[in-house]
């Protein structure tokens, strides 16, 4: 009979699923080009390039949306192979 998986199971996946998508986002973020300026209108309407930096200008933003998917993907087969031998 399958049991319910275990509290802390559950907060694994779910931090392994946020990682993801940070780097998921992070990665879309760090492909896409920046709006073109049509004369003075810009094409993106009221877009202006954030100066802010997610992380250290050594690692583009792409880079660290692939490591950061990349830690998803290990923590969640690592928390299912380490319940998965605990059952």
């Amino acid at each position: 009979m399958n049991r319910p998986a275990p509290r802390c199971a559950t907060v694994l996946y779910a931090i392994s699923a946020t990682c993801a998508a940070i780097g998921a986002l992070l990665w879309v973020r760090g492909q896409t080009p920046p709006p073109r300026v049509y004369g003075a209108f810009l094409a993106a309407d009221g877009y202006t390039p954030s100066a802010w930096k997610v992380w250290s200008p050594a690692v583009p933003e792409e880079h660290l949306g692939l490591y950061l998917i990349a830690a998803g993907l290990v923590l969640a087969v690592a928390a299912r192979l380490f319940f998965v031998r605990r059952d």
